[in-house]
C-alpha cells in the first residue's frame, strides 16, 4: 500500500490566534500552536468544550471568528483532498446494506455525480486499503453483518484509499470492546510508524492511545493548548482539565492515567485495569524494536 511520506520537521497544522464563535457563543479562542508532521495527536477536553468543532475548523467546515488555521501548508479546507476523515457517526450515516468493498470505494467515487463504473485499478486500491486494516477476505460482507470494530476498520480503509497525508478521526474507539480498540490502535500505529502519517483524533479516554500518542491539544478554560505527552500527563493539569480527581500512574509498561469514581473509598486501588490489560494497552515487546510501540 503506497501512502505519501511526511517530513517530521515541518508543521502539519498551525493555529494563529484562532477563535470560533457559534450562535453568538464563544467556543474557544487564542489558539496559537503548531502540530508537527508525523505526529499522533489527541484532542481532549470535557463535553461541550469544542473538540469536534476544532476538527471541523481544521477541515474548513466551521468558520473562524478570528485568526487563522493552516493545514498542510494551505488555509483550512484547501487541502481536504489530501486528508482522510473518519466521523464518529460513520456507522449510523452509511447504508448498512453496502458491502465493505462498496463502502471503501466511496472514498474514491463518493464525490462524483451520476453512476460511474468502478475500474480495476480502483478495486485494487480498495483491496490494498482493506488488506492494510486487516479486512482481507471481508470484501463481500455487508456492513450490517460486521461488528463495530470491523465497521470502524472499514471506515479507516475508506479514508486511506485516497492516500491521504493526514488522517483525522472523531472518537475512533467509542463503543468498541477492548479487543477491537487494541486492533484499531495497532492499525494507527502501523500507519504512523511505516508511512510517517500524521494522525489526529478526538478522544475522551487516553489510556488505550498512550503508547502511540506524541502530543495532545487540550481545551482548557476556553483556550486550546498543544503540548507533548510527557507534559500533558500531569495529575494537576488533568484534574483541572476534567474537573475530577485524576492520577497519573507509572507502570513498568509505561504511563497511563485513571479517573477514580467520586464514590471510591480512600483505600481502594486507583488502577481500574488489571495488570494484563495494562500490558496489552502498551504492548511493549518484540514489535517495539521496529519503531514506536503499538
Amino acid at each position: 500500500m503506497t501512502i505519501h511520506s511526511t517530513q517530521r520537521s515541518d508543521d502539519c497544522i498551525v493555529f494563529r490566534d484562532a477563535a470560533v464563535t457559534r450562535g453568538g457563543r464563544l467556543i474557544w479562542q487564542h489558539g496559537d500552536f503548531a502540530i508537527p508532521q508525523g505526529s499522533v495527536t489527541a484532542i481532549v477536553g470535557t463535553n461541550g468544550t469544542g473538540k469536534t468543532t476544532m476538527m471541523m475548523a481544521e477541515l474548513g467546515l466551521v468558520p473562524l471568528s478570528h485568526g487563522s488555521v493552516t493545514v498542510l501548508g494551505k488555509p483550512a479546507g484547501a487541502m481536504n483532498r489530501q486528508i482522510g476523515y473518519v466521523p464518529q457517526s460513520y456507522a449510523a450515516d452509511i447504508d448498512a446494506n453496502l458491502t465493505a468493498e462498496q463502502s471503501v470505494l466511496l472514498g474514491l467515487t463518493g464525490t462524483r455525480f451520476g453512476i460511474r463504473p468502478v475500474t480495476k485499478t480502483q478495486r485494487q486500491e480498495a483491496a490494498q486499503a482493506m488488506r492494510f486494516v486487516g479486512l482481507e477476505g471481508k470484501e463481500r460482507y455487508r456492513l450490517s453483518e460486521m461488528s463495530g470494530g470491523m465497521r470502524q476498520r472499514v471506515a479507516i480503509a475508506q479514508a486511506l484509499v485516497c492516500r491521504p497525508r493526514l488522517l483525522m478521526l472523531d472518537e475512533p474507539l467509542a463503543n468498541l470492546d477492548l479487543a477491537s480498540q487494541h486492533a484499531l490502535v495497532h492499525v494507527l500505529a502501523r500507519l504512523n510508524r511505516e508511512y510517517g502519517m500524521t494522525i489526529q483524533m478526538v478522544a475522551h479516554d487516553l489510556n488505550m492511545l498512550l503508547p502511540i500518542l506524541t502530543g495532545a491539544v487540550y481545551l482548557l478554560d476556553g483556550h486550546p493548548h498543544y503540548s507533548a505527552m510527557n507534559e500533558v500527563l500531569d495529575s494537576d493539569l488533568l484534574t483541572h482539565l476534567y474537573g475530577t480527581r485524576v492520577q497519573v500512574v507509572t507502570t513498568p509498561q509505561g504511563d497511563m492515567f485513571v479517573t477514580p469514581s467520586p464514590d471510591q473509598t480512600g483505600d481502594a486501588p486507583v488502577d481500574t485495569h488489571t495488570a494484563a490489560e495494562v500490558v496489552a494497552f502498551h504492548h511493549h515487546g518484540a514489535e517495539a524494536g521496529a519503531g514506536r510501540e503499538d
